[in-house]
């Protein structure tokens, strides 16, 4: 039964659909369907570490316009949500908000409670009352994701959520972890690794950026094997204690005379080898430069290529450590000089030791001229506020697969856009070395791993002593390893448990397997996995993306998911990602929504194209609105004339009403295409067009026909093609506005729209009937629309009776006008003659009724 409200309107939709939905189960799970009728959805855990901002909203409605049309297609849609809660940022977040640091040397205070508000100095605290005090704060963060996605009508299905430090994720991480060790890819290994040197962590290289800094050239005289001045420019003359070689390039005429001999370092005199590699270049500085353990990446390559000696004096704080010249590895012409120059480094940060070591050269007489300043590339953590050192330590890391099959697997994914595959290719081919998952952290996933200490008390990390499966998930740090006792933790004979946790991507990477139920709901994981759309934004190709696909690789031999949909940023007017450090993201979702209503956020979200950017724009959120609100009036005013579906098929006969139906089931295949493409905003530029033209041109055009009863068959024809087209209309438009399309729904149909089918267009087809030509409809449309343009220059009235008009246009559009002439007539007014003129151009002149006849 239909139950129009008086006043629609779209003030407490929101809520009122929210709470329906969840008492309903609308978007519960199945999970009693095969694997082919089930579409799965790799969701983003949303990153809980930071503020809210419209970019959250676009990408996260983006797939949610996909659940809901797989929805109405008739599969049942698998969209669980995780929450990203461990790792880094999350560290970061509540250190600033509670002022606290993590100190794993005390012991676990029971009665610690979180200040009020920060202190001026950092409360230092035990590792498990840190840990303890992130899960506390990421739950306060979680209940605000959670309101935001359910306000922007998120359909997910809330009884399926994980978060990735919670017992299902990390026994899922641990369990991955342990199998790759099994096959010997996973490792542990002392060698070089990004740092930063804030949080005192390793960075892997999917983390990294490169930001210009202002730096300087330092011109350094080295003394060549003949004793000749070798000058060598480096930008970072504080690391010339670690020097361990000079490199040129192979085919550089000046240096060839030298490769193989030695050469002498200034201020330290260590004799350090004259070596060849293609990595030189030697159109930089003098062509010749220094090696150093280590400056950059560069010099890790060199070091392991060239197989040279280990001298590293950068710590994990960023200072430089004591070191005793003329013991073994620190050998040199005279230790007295050497350590009495190198004491005036120790202890100091790289900035203050570039500073002093300029200073010591140039009192040497080593420095040549000054100082050149330059702009140049600096890498950081892609969070971080300081320059990355490379230090060299214990860590674990993933071996990655050779980039043929990896290259492989990109071209076996489907992506939507195509063209976001060569970053993926890109990505690979510029692989080096191997995936560091250790951080140096203890809000994270541990690894399920002790170390042997032995009778003198000295830790065997390279026997690690592995958790069982069947123990999962364990925390080593407050777990015990079998075969011993807790009182053996750190004893000698006894054990140490790994201090590190898993880096957040080691996690993140295994998604589909954690919300499929990997080793833990083997039905589930049955119907779900590989999963079917893996949606998320282009910066993280090289990392979320990247990983995930390894893991599946090595775990499944397949993809983790079919499909892959690429989002772009949510970008200012200056065309700037939106992000809060930046303070271009100023807008509250949840204010945003409360202004404009969700659907009209969503409608703004929905405009931007996959793979591309979209602007922020207040403008566009208002235009969604105002199409909110036409959909309830001009579904009001449909309705109110009695417009139904039931038995309409055989009741749609007049010509303009067919063609309409005509014209509808071409936009439901085109709509249907572009979202079986991923393409939301082709399927909602299609969809609002007609609409539109709808509004405007056909409702105006019918509107008389379905009031008048004198024309039975016209009145029933009008209200059964204005039923079928209101109805395929709310549904092309129910996975983009999905609030005022339910409200609507529920006037006049029993259920919710988001479980209903999809339109099908041969279904609008076998309705128009044979013969059926969409033509009809856009001439009438534009004789329309000429007769008010003729009214709306003379300044009169829409129901000015015309007395008289004449089109011009082809002899076919004139046949076509033929057909639909009484709709024209009676939506123009047009009383008199209705003339028409054979010509080329197309065009209408009317003679109105005079005022006094109006």
């Amino acid at each position: 039964m239909t139950s129009i409200p008086e006043k629609p309107s779209l003030e407490g939709l929101e809520a009122k659909w929210r709470a329906r939905w969840e008492a309903d189960g609308t978007y519960r799970f199945d999970r009693t369907k095969s694997r082919d009728e089930v579409f799965s959805i790799d969701t983003p855990p949303p990153t809980v570490s930071g503020a809210l901002h419209p970019g959250h909203v676009c990408s996260y409605t983006h797939t949610d316009t996909i659940a809901r049309f797989q929805r109405m297609r008739g599969k049942e849609v698998f969209y669980p949500m995780g929450w990203d809660d461990n790792g880094l940022n999350v560290e970061r977040r509540v250190q600033m908000l509670t002022g606290t640091l993590c100190d794993p040397s005390l012991p676990y205070d029971p009665d610690f409670r979180r200040p009020e508000k920060p202190p001026k100095k950092p409360v230092h605290i035990s590792r498990p009352n840190f840990v303890e005090l992130c899960g506390e704060v990421v739950e306060q963060l979680e209940q605000t994701y959670f309101d935001l996605w359910s306000d922007i009508g998120l359909s997910v299905d809330w009884s399926q959520t994980y978060r990735t430090i919670g017992p299902k994720a990390t026994r899922t991480s641990q369990r991955a972890f342990l199998r790759l060790l099994e096959r010997d890819l996973a490792y542990r290994s002392e060698s070089p690794t990004l740092w930063d040197v804030d949080f005192r962590t390793a960075v892997a290289q999917a983390e990294l950026e490169d930001r210009e800094l202002e730096g300087a050239y330092f011109k350094l005289r080295f003394r060549g094997p003949d004793g000749q001045d070798l000058l060598i420019d480096t930008t970072r003359p504080e690391l010339l204690p670690a020097c361990v070689a000079v490199v040129a390039h192979p085919d550089d005429e000046r240096y060839q005379p030298l490769f193989g001999r030695n050469a002498t370092t200034p201020l330290f005199g260590v004799e350090v080898p004259i070596v060849a590699h293609e990595l030189a270049d030697p159109e930089k500085g003098t062509g010749i430069a220094m090696i150093c353990t280590f400056g950059d990446t560069t010099d890790v390559t060199w070091w392991r290529e060239l197989d040279l000696d280990l001298r590293a004096i950068v710590q994990r704080d960023g200072r430089l450590r004591p070191v005793t010249w003329g013991e073994p590895g620190w050998e040199c012409a005279d230790p007295t000089a050497a350590q009495a120059a190198y004491d005036e480094l120790a202890g100091k940060n790289a900035k203050q030791a570039q500073k002093r070591i300029a200073e010591l050269l140039a009192a040497a007489g080593e420095l040549v001229g000054d100082p050149r300043p330059i702009t140049h590339p600096v890498k950081f953590w892609e969070n971080g506020t300081r320059p990355l050192e490379i230090v060299t330590s214990h860590q674990w890391f993933i071996r990655y697969p050779d980039k043929e099959s990896m290259l492989a697997r990109g071209k076996e994914l489907q992506w939507w856009p195509e063209f976001m595959r060569v970053r993926y290719e890109n990505w690979v081919n510029g692989l080096q070395g191997d995936w560091n998952i250790t951080r140096q952290r203890f809000f994270g996933v541990p690894f399920p791993v002790w170390y042997p200490i032995d009778g003198d008390g000295n830790v065997d990390y390279l026997s690690p002593i592995l958790a069982d499966e069947a123990s999962l998930p364990v925390d080593p740090t407050t777990d015990v390893p079998p075969g011993y006792n807790p009182e053996q933790r750190n004893q000698p004979g006894g054990f140490a448990a790994d201090p590190d946790v898993m880096d957040t991507w080691a996690t993140s990477s295994l998604t589909p397997q954690i919300a499929c139920g990997w080793g833990d709901d083997p039905d589930l994981f049955a119907r779900t996995f590989p999963m079917d759309m893996r949606p998320q934004a282009h910066e993280i190709i090289r990392t979320w993306l990247f990983y995930t696909v390894v893991r599946a690789h090595y775990e499944h031999d397949s993809l983790p998911f079919r499909n892959a949909a690429i989002s772009g940023f949510v970008v200012d007017p200056d065309r700037k990602k939106l992000s809060k450090s930046a303070g271009n993201a100023k807008d509250d979702p949840m204010s945003l929504i409360t202004q404009f209503g969700s659907d009209a956020v969503r409608y703004w979200a929905a405009n931007g194209r996959p793979g591309m950017d979209v602007a922020f724009d207040l403008g566009q959120m208002k235009i969604g609105r105002r199409l909110a609100i036409k959909l309830l009036n001009a579904s009001k005013f449909t309705l109110g004339f009695g417009a139904g579906v039931e038995g309409a098929e055989g009741r749609v006969t007049a010509p303009l009403d067919r063609a309409m139906l005509a014209t509808l089931a071409g936009l439901v295949d085109e709509a249907t295409a572009a979202f079986e493409r991923f393409d939301y905003a082709r399927a909602l530029e299609r969809t609002e067009t007609f609409f539109w033209s709808f509004c405007d041109d056909y409702l105006e055009l019918v509107k008389n026909r379905a009031y008048d009863d004198g024309d039975p068959a016209g009145q029933a024809s009008a209200r059964a093609a204005l039923g079928l087209a209101l109805q395929a209309l709310l549904k092309l438009f129910a996975p983009i506005l999905p609030f005022v399309t339910e409200e609507v729904w529920s006037w006049w149909q029993e259920g919710s729209i988001h479980r209903s089918p999809w339109p099908v267009a041969d279904d609008l087809r076998a309705a128009a009937g044979e013969g059926a030509d969409p033509a009809l409809l856009t001439v009438a449309a534009d004789v329309l629309r000429e007769l008010r343009k003729v009214k709306s220059e003379a300044k009169r009235s829409m129901k000015t009776p015309v007395a008289a008009a004449t089109v011009t246009d082809t002899a076919e559009r004139l046949a076509l006008l033929a057909r639909v002439e009484a709709d024209v007539r009676s939506a123009g007014g047009v009383a008199g003659d209705l003339a028409t003129s054979e010509g080329e151009g197309f065009a209408v002149t009317a003679e109105l009724a005079p005022p006094e006849d109006t």
